[in-house]
């Protein structure tokens, strides 16, 4: 076995306090059913993934650290400060607070744990980059790559993986890579760097389409390559309805893992999602613990020929309280090298590539002509 490495995990205890009530999903309870589901992106989905760092097999690996809240200046390097003071009314608000989208609810005590979740994570990106850990890892909710500078969407509000990029940015680096897999577009990531070439964005994701004209506007297909001085910095990997383990690890060979490579990132961050489960209720793909691991480890292997092993993750999705924590723990093994240390006795779905390759093959085509030339 390599080298045991330490994992730096932040935390802060104020992510559980963003509460969104009860919701079947995303819609209010049916009046005329006798149980009322938790609202999908609920505490109790970080809750397990805390307990599983704690008491299973990595905790002896693991250092932790205290997150904190992020600042407004800090929250200004991405958002708006129209965006922001309109967060900002709503914690003066009285009663539910507001829902940004159907599925978003800002509530007036919301604002804490959000500001919790970006200063974690941008506690993370600092540690990396002050040589104190290689891999850091912010536990944070609510999740945040589909808020845009001016735009709430998807349950986030800020938009935690990319003020950890910006941070990086204005400490000094020239080319961070973002890679995320959760099983979402990350369409607010990508709007906030679409024009810019200091940030690639990397979106694995369940070819779902555009979902509201005003807060996801962005469809995540392939032909979205940036613009500008953007243009070929955004890669989009829309994957079809199914796509198992092996599937994901073919895009990520012959896509990814190439154009990362000619991109030569000084930072690599994850945006790490585990909502690509078989069992999400989120989501319709067939991930299973040996994938997310897997994926892990090929982002391992990126950090470890550009950044010098660093590799900075951020908690996205992941809402299944089970799995979602054991896919987790299968991420993390994959950016230790450890191996397997958890047994998967819980999926069951077969690994069939068979209608994921086409697609896969059309997302190389797509983004090709994209570009006007081979796709990198």
């Amino acid at each position: 076995m390599a080298k045991t490495e330490t994992l730096h995990v932040f935390w802060h205890p104020d992510v559980l306090k963003h509460d969104m009530g009860m919701a079947a999903f995303e819609i209010p309870p049916y009046p005329f059913l006798a149980v009322a589901e938790k609202h999908t992106e609920g505490p109790d989905r970080v809750r397990n993934m805390l307990s599983i760092l704690k008491d299973g097999p990595l905790a002896k690996q693991i250092k932790w650290h205290k997150g904190r809240q992020a600042t407004r200046d800090e929250l200004l390097t991405f958002h708006t400060p129209g965006f922001l003071a309109d967060l900002e009314r709503v914690t003066k608000s009285k009663g539910r607070g507001k829902w940004y989208t159907r599925t978003t609810l800002f509530t007036p005590k919301s604002y804490g744990p959000v500001k919790a979740a970006a200063g974690t994570a941008i506690a993370a990106m600092d540690h990396m980059l002050d040589g104190k850990g290689k891999l850091t890892y912010a536990l944070v909710r609510p999740p945040g790559h589909h808020a845009s500078p001016d735009t709430a969407d998807g349950y986030c509000f800020l938009n935690n993986t990319a003020l950890a990029a910006q941070r990086a940015i204005e400490r000094g680096a020239k080319r961070v890579a973002i890679l995320d897999w959760d099983v979402h577009h990350g369409n607010g990531t990508q709007e906030g760097f679409y024009h810019r070439n200091d940030v690639l964005t990397v979106s694995f994701h369940m070819d779902h389409g555009a979902w509201h004209p005003k807060f996801h506007p962005q469809t995540g297909k392939a032909n979205e390559v940036g613009k500008g001085r953007g243009k070929g910095f955004n890669l989009n990997v829309p994957l079809p309805m199914g796509t198992s383990d092996s599937g994901y690890l073919k895009a990520m060979r012959e896509i990814v893992v190439p154009a990362v490579n000619a991109y030569k990132p000084e930072v690599i961050l994850v945006a790490n999602g585990q909502d690509a489960n078989q069992f999400d209720p989120n989501g319709r793909q067939l991930v299973t613990m040996a994938g997310f691991r897997a994926l892990a480890d090929e982002a391992r292997k990126l950090a470890q020929k550009h950044t010098g092993g660093r590799l900075v993750a951020v908690q996205e999705g992941g809402y299944q309280v089970t799995y979602a924590a054991l896919c987790m723990h299968a991420t993390l093994e994959g950016f230790l090298n450890t191996g397997p240390l958890l047994k998967d006795e819980i999926a069951f779905y077969p690994d069939d590539l068979s209608h994921a390759a086409p697609a896969i093959a059309a997302i190389k085509r797509t983004r090709g002509k994209a570009l006007g030339r081979a796709a990198r």
